[in-house]
């Protein structure tokens, strides 16, 4: 009776009903799994995956129908036939495989059938030309918790039961990575659309079109499973300094001296500034990458004047390109733009100067190209770099396409339902690639989306185009979270966020002042908006102030406090965006990921740890001057501003007033939180 089950020294493989299955070791305590219909795996199709660091050798025992591969903290065991069934009949369980614990032999993770006959917990479903509808199913386990999948609008946390597409909408980020309270993480290692279903019948990932079923599994406690993340998909660079201070932005600075004015103004007030952007129409066309001298006649004397301020300038890059720019036509003759299956190339509409009232069908660069990366980068590096510029925000990178028809779209990499998640990372690789080969090693880029993988090019992330209300606040405290444990450190926010609020309206003016309060710890501390109603959408567009003394003069002195409240927290925070390069642990952790034996910990939504010291517990309703604080079991804790000390593992009922957040030191933790010079 042959045996189906095959040890290829290290790594076990399975060849049987014309499929062939591949389960190796992939770093420390963590297995890669492939799988593909019909002959031999493929090998260079687009993932996260880095090669595998060498941790040790995995054992693999074959003994009768069963095999196991142990790879420290993780086993795999591949069923093979059952007793008693002669090949060719082979029983439907065939092949399934489930994860253990190594310690104790129990269970981490099965895959799960979709029927007791056919299918199996793997369907390949044709759509032509050697692609699938592929489809992996894992079983559901009672009382679950899911975090992670990068960033989302549903306001979640946990997303146990949630249907989540795996797609790159503005405000909407793949990022494909799993962590279970079970003890696992998981990375579905595909760019593919698809989506993810998180059902209390059972867990299913899909990828509409692709070739190859492939991901990977990772074993232990969270901050285990973040460290093995950042193995495999590559860690962030360390933040430079001035990264970590107060970014001035809004929709949008028209002019050279406008800009200036702002960064001036700060500095005549003694506020600490460290980076303000150039937004959006400063161009002279979408594609030309370059300032429109009109109204900025003189980048490379701005930059020397905020140099001398301390201060740096990011200028707006989008992907985007114009038929009036000067570089579309080579763009197009090179094949260096986005394809489609049928039709011109992709495209959307959007205004650009010089066409009244019309608006032109932009097309795209295609990021997954290394060749198109090099010209854009090119041309950033005669238009911007040269004059001083070195920090990069890159809009609508998903890439912001309308219609959003990924399966019209060709890419370099390939088809669009099998490749189209990757290009922000792509992306920011464009800008990581070209900084280094100019001699810059202090990369930063701004992605307005991202995919696995991305934290590796010094890719920040921040959450798109948002709501300005305490509602929307709420809902980024969690997505924040979920950012964090899917492998990218740096995130922030649109603080006050960004479709209108009136600076004038105190309602609103305290949405902005709970905030800032929270963007204040933050990785990434960002003030920007397009405040008031609703204009046209043109390029001679500008929303209404959005600078901290724009809010009236009682927001104005929160709002400061806390700009000096960040500069002394600055120090603690390097050390936290250190301890995220070398070990993959983000500063802004869900508790549960220092308190993993804390039940509680797991379902705490609305505050979080700055580092595994600060406590964090944002105001997200209107006229709360006080608010329920879980302070986690396993620590002591000390209210910061007080000196109030409280046990772990109970709730609190913290004052809040306006001009104040809950914040708790753990352990006698001491951090400059009061402005009297106090470490608490």
């Amino acid at each position: 009776m042959p045996n189906h089950i095959h040890d290829l020294g290290g790594a076990l493989e399975w060849r049987a009903r014309g499929e062939t299955l591949r389960i190796e070791p992939w770093g420390r305590d963590s297995v890669r799994v492939r799988a593909t219909p019909g002959g031999p795996l493929l090998a260079d199709l687009p993932g996260a995956l880095l090669d595998p660091p060498v941790v040790g050798e995995a054992v693999v025992k074959i003994e009768g129908n069963t095999a196991t591969l142990v790879n420290g903290a993780i086993t795999v065991r591949i069923d093979g036939n059952a007793e008693g069934v002669a090949d060719p009949q082979l029983h439907p369980a065939a092949g399934r495989i489930t994860f253990l614990r190594t310690a104790d032999g129990s269970e981490l993770l099965a895959e799960e059938p979709h029927h007791f006959w056919w299918p199996g917990p793997r369907l390949y479903t044709a759509t032509g030309n050697g692609y699938h509808r592929l489809e992996q199913r894992f079983r559901a386990y009672r009382g679950e918790r899911l975090y992670g999948l990068g960033q989302h609008t549903h306001g979640l946390l946990d997303q146990k039961g949630a249907v989540i597409d795996l797609v790159q909408r503005n405000a909407e980020v793949t990022i494909p990575f799993l962590l279970s309270d079970r003890g696992y993480g998981l990375l579905w290692n595909s760019p593919a659309i698809g989506r993810v279903e998180l059902a209390e019948t059972g867990t299913r990932w899909v990828a509409d079109s692709a070739r190859q079923l492939d991901y990977w599994v990772t074993a232990g406690q969270p901050a285990d499973i973040l460290r093995n993340y950042a193995d495999a998909t590559g860690h962030t660079p360390v933040l430079p300094w001035w990264a970590s201070g107060f970014w001035q932005c809004k929709l949008r600075y028209r002019t050279q001296e406008e800009l200036l004015a702002v960064a001036r103004e700060y500095r005549r007030r003694g506020l600490p500034l460290d980076v303000i952007v150039s937004d959006f129409f400063h161009w002279t066309h979408l594609g030309d990458w370059k300032f429109d001298p009109a109204e900025w006649p003189d980048p490379a004397a701005m930059v020397a004047e905020l140099d001398e301020l301390g201060v740096k300038l990011m200028v707006s890059v989008w992907p985007s390109v114009s038929p009036l720019s000067e570089n579309y036509h080579e763009l197009l003759n090179e094949g260096f733009l986005i394809n489609t299956e049928y039709g011109p190339v992709a495209h959307a509409d959007w205004p650009d100067k010089g066409l009244d009232a019309y608006s032109a069908q932009v097309a795209f660069y295609d990021a997954t190209n290394p060749a198109a990366r090099a010209f854009v980068w090119d041309r950033l590096k005669e238009n911007y770099l040269s004059h001083g510029i070195k920090v990069w925000w890159l809009d609508a990178c998903e890439p912001e396409l309308k219609p959003g028809y990924p399966a019209n779209l060709r890419y370099h990499a390939g088809p669009g339902l099998e490749v189209g998640n990757l290009y922000p990372r792509e992306n920011a690789r464009m800008v990581w690639e070209g900084m280094h080969a100019a001699g810059e090693t202090e990369v930063v880029s701004l992605n307005r989306s991202s995919w696995a993988g991305a934290q590796r090019y010094g890719a920040a992330l921040w959450s798109g185009d948002i709501g300005t209300d305490f509602a929307s606040l709420r809902t980024q405290i969690k997505a924040g979270l979920n950012v964090a444990v899917s492998g990218i450190p740096w995130w922030t926010t649109d603080i006050g966020g960004f479709h209108g609020g009136d600076p004038d309206d105190p309602a609103y003016r305290e949405v902005l002042v709970r905030w800032f309060q929270y963007g204040a710890f933050c990785p990434l501390f960002r003030l920007h908006g397009f405040r008031g109603e609703e204009q046209k959408l043109e390029p001679t567009m500008t929303g209404l102030p959005n600078e901290v003394w724009s809010y009236g003069e009682e927001a104005y002195r929160i709002l400061a406090d806390h700009l000096r409240l960040r500069e002394r927290l600055r120090p603690y925070l390097m050390e936290q965006m250190a301890v995220a390069a070398e070990q993959g642990l983000p500063p802004m952790r869900p508790l549960f990921l220092e308190f993993p034996d804390d039940a509680d910990a797991w379902s705490v939504d609305d505050a979080f740890l700055l580092g595994p010291d600060l406590l964090v517990a944002p105001v997200t309703e209107a006229g709360a001057r006080c608010r329920e604080v879980y302070l986690p079991h396993g620590a002591t804790w000390t209210d910061a501003w007080t000196g109030t000390p409280y046990p772990g593992g109970g709730t609190v009922l913290a004052d809040a007033p306006l001009e104040r957040i809950p914040l708790f030191l753990r352990d006698g933790a001491e951090l400059p939180i009061r402005q009297d010079g106090n470490r608490r």
